[in-house]
């Protein structure tokens, strides 16, 4: 009984701890949520989209780590969109933070628990392809997870099979026809002229890169770069949710010794802010038609 108890832990979460706060979530709120939006810097003003909603302050969560990142507020926020049940994470866990990658993506297997069936991740990035403006959308294709390169993988350690198998593929991470319905989403909103496609590089944070990490992902094939997204959209394939991803691009990344640019937060915030009401109203969008 001991050791399979020690078995159950990963990595200090057992099985265990995330039904508990699953439950604790369902005795509190009638809604049963399909659809889980994390939301990226700036952008937790994606849960207005939703009515009848209940939120929970993270501090009020059993289990549930609360979130320092400046522009992001720390409220689980239940509600409908049409005939759809969601939950939105107003904030999310970083690395930078300190945490680690398993208490970056609890929420995730949370939401599994929950009945969770598709995970919708946004994020502020800066851009490295030099085709893409600030205040364009990448819908992310696929990844590169630098801190998973150097062993930083939220499934490390002791696997549950009643989460996933213990090695998942990750080659389809990204729902090509989520992104398909996203095209056509934009394109009914006239955002079609803002919409890229693009590969979502993630390094831990929290200083922005120097020009040579620039470089490096962008020979590696990386569009642009944040400090989020990779770790939950793990988790969430490994526990079989459908993920849709996307980038507002915040920024363009300094590639030149001779600019006198410099990336900083202040920057990534009031971009995002230009932008929230069409993110809104295509999120809003989007989700009704899956």
């Amino acid at each position: 009984s001991h050791r399979k108890k020690i078995l159950s832990i990963v990595h200090n979460y057992s099985y265990d701890m995330y039904k508990e706060t699953a439950d604790w979530l369902l005795e509190r709120t009638k809604i049963r949520p399909k659809v889980a939006i994390i939301c990226g810097s700036g952008l937790g003003g994606l849960a207005e989209v939703l009515d009848d909603k209940t939120d929970f302050p993270y501090s009020d969560i059993p289990h549930f780590p609360t979130s320092t990142a400046p522009g992001h507020a720390g409220q689980l926020v239940f509600g409908r969109l049409e005939d759809h049940e969601c939950v939105c994470m107003k904030g999310r866990f970083h690395f930078y933070e300190g945490y680690s990658m398993h208490k970056v993506t609890y929420p995730v297997r949370v939401f599994f628990l929950l009945g969770v069936k598709t995970l919708i991740v946004t994020n502020a990035a800066g851009a490295l392809n030099g085709s893409y403006k600030v205040g364009d959308f990448m819908l992310i294709k696929d990844h590169i997870n630098m801190p998973g390169f150097a062993g930083q993988n939220p499934l490390r350690g002791h696997n549950d099979e009643r989460f996933g198998v213990r090695f998942p593929c990750m080659s389809d991470a990204y729902d090509p026809d989520l992104r398909a319905l996203a095209k056509q989403t934009a394109k009914e909103q006239g955002l079609d002229s803002l919409l890229q496609q693009g590969v979502y590089g993630m390094q831990s944070g929290p200083a922005f890169e120097t020009i040579a990490e620039c470089e490096v992902l962008h020979r590696l094939g990386a569009d642009a770069i944040g400090m989020s997204t990779a770790p939950e959209v793990v988790v969430a394939r490994h526990c079989g949710l459908r993920v849709f991803a996307m980038s507002l691009i915040t920024n363009i990344l300094v590639r030149d010794y001779d600019s006198n640019e410099k990336a900083n937060e202040e920057e990534v915030l009031e971009s995002t802010a230009l932008r929230t009401k069409d993110l809104q109203t295509f999120i809003r969008n989007f989700i009704t038609k899956i």
